[in-house]
């Protein structure tokens, strides 16, 4: 089910607001997936106050952003007094207008707390003025689930050039370009900062700590280090902080390799990821970020796809699977499947790599040797090399802000 053919979303009130909030608490890859929606809001109100509630961890990002005014970092209390101060101050604060693009209990909660006159509120709240009000809405991808929710607040896509909208038939795709502008482009931002002064590549062995079905084997990534290292290129291990052991394990066997776990923040992982060739990784907040870079990428998803899935949906790309809500988009991006990471071969993440057309012809990968089968070489039983789809952003020109 979708939303109505026939609904009309009420009016936006455009640039007539005083006091704008936006709501997006996390986690990494969901914020940067909001990036785009956030511009349009910016564009759509350029004379307001905008205020963006959210979480720590995004504070320092989200204060050079060129779309906030006001960032508060409190989005998220631990207890019912926090809720209830939170909830407090932003009655007082006494907003025109709510973009919720969390749209979780806890966001719903903080509508509901609002009593009295409420704002305008854009999100799935019920009862809001401006509710996204397709029930389905879980079971779409990230940047189709928020087009549609800014559809709903009154907002659309414009022709190119129109800066108050998104380009007709794209995504509504986050953008970094501001952020060398942001900060004069610094030396910290430049690879040499790091010791690159060749081509590199990314990669992004990592994952949450919750999620260890969305690790690769990291004597995989291994190999894959010194295959890069061998064709000219230096392997840059990124990550984050509690992933260390990671970065070090794959630098003490593959001296060539760069070890940055731990040692970037998110302004120069954007940027690193800018210029590297390309990035590969799982389905991860850096990964997300690499995308909106329109860094090239290979992407790795532990994703169920059973026979009797395929008979019944169809393809990986509907909504009821993984790939279909969240797989990055941005550069031009290979999905590899598998039910389990531990399926994907180094054979199948190298002959995703090479099929994105940045590696030299030289380092086209040998398939496996039927006679000498091995866990780390065999063809991925189940595995998959999926291209995003016809609308997905490898069809965006480098660097869109659509």
């Amino acid at each position: 089910m979708s939303a109505p053919e026939s609904y009309t979303p009420p009016p936006n009130p455009g640039d007539t607001l005083r006091r704008v909030l936006v709501i997006k608490l996390g986690a990494l890859g969901d914020f940067i997936q909001a990036l785009g929606a956030m511009r349009v809001v910016r564009a759509t109100h350029p004379s307001a106050r905008i205020t963006l509630l959210t979480t720590e961890p995004f504070e320092a990002f989200a204060k050079a952003c060129p779309y906030f005014d006001i960032v508060e970092s409190d989005g998220r209390p631990r207890d019912i007094k926090g809720r209830t101060d939170l909830i407090r101050r932003l009655r007082a604060a006494n907003y025109d207008m709510v973009y919720d693009f969390q749209n979780n209990d806890r966001t719903s909660q903080y509508f509901i707390g609002l009593t009295g006159k409420k704002p305008l509120w854009s999100g799935a709240a019920k009862g809001a003025s401006h509710q996204h009000v397709n029930p389905d809405r879980a079971e779409m991808h990230n940047f189709d689930r928020m087009a549609e929710q800014l559809l709903h607040a009154g907002l659309g896509p414009k022709p190119p050039g129109d800066p108050t909208g998104w380009v007709i038939g794209q995504d509504v795709l986050p953008s970094l370009d501001w952020i060398r502008p942001a900060f004069r482009d610094p030396p910290r931002f430049q690879p040499a900062f790091f010791g690159l002064n060749g081509p590199y590549v990314l990669l992004i062995p990592g994952s949450s700590a919750d999620h260890p079905e969305k690790r690769w084997p990291i004597d995989r990534f291994l190999k894959l280090a010194t295959w890069f290292a061998d064709g000219g290129f230096t392997p840059v291990v990124i990550g984050g902080k509690d992933e260390g052991d990671i970065g070090a394990q794959i630098n003490r066997k593959e001296p060539r390799s760069r070890n940055l776990v731990g040692r970037t923040d998110l302004f120069q992982l954007a940027v690193l990821a800018e210029r590297a060739t390309l990035a590969i990784g799982g389905d991860t907040g850096p990964m997300h970020m690499a995308a909106a870079s329109r860094a090239p990428g290979v992407c790795l998803f532990a994703q169920e796809w059973t026979k009797e899935m395929a008979r019944d949906i169809h393809t990986v790309w509907s909504p009821k699977t993984r790939l279909g809500r969240a797989a990055p988009r941005g550069g031009p991006m290979m999905i590899l499947h598998a039910p389990s990471l531990d399926a994907l071969s180094l054979y199948d993440v190298q002959q995703a790599a090479f099929r994105l057309g940045v590696l030299p012809a030289a380092m086209a990968p040998l398939p496996p040797k039927p006679t000498e089968p091995s866990p780390e070489t065999a063809p991925a039983e189940g595995a998959d090399v999926t291209e995003q789809p016809e609308k997905s952003a490898a069809t965006q020109p480098q660097g869109s802000n659509s």
